[in-house]
């Protein structure tokens, strides 16, 4: 049975692109030497964070790659895969293009 997780308010939850396991030059790079990717695709949205009894959307939205930084969120397992938490400001960029 798969798990579903509804984020609230401003967080959204994240699965991290995995970099490259080769450099330019063909070397390859194990799994210890490698960092954890900074790049991820948005799996789910909150509903946005509350202002003066206003709900606020957030800019991001489902499927959208963005950037984040190296320390962002809180690591959780679902259906036995790694994936973020994270809040809306943890978020660095979107990736367009």
């Amino acid at each position: 049975m798969a798990i579903k997780v509804r984020p609230l308010s401003d967080r959204v939850i994240v699965k991290r692109i995995d970099e490259e396991e080769k450099t330019a030059g063909g070397i390859i790079i194990p799994d210890t030497a490698k960092e954890k990717p900074q790049e991820g695709r948005i799996i789910a949205v909150g509903p946005g964070r509350t202002e003066e009894g206003k709900v606020i959307a957030l800019d991001v939205k489902k499927g959208d790659r963005i950037l984040f930084g190296k320390y962002a969120g809180t690591e959780i397992k679902l259906d036995g895969e790694d994936h973020i938490i994270m809040r809306e400001d943890d978020i660095l960029g979107v990736i367009e293009g």
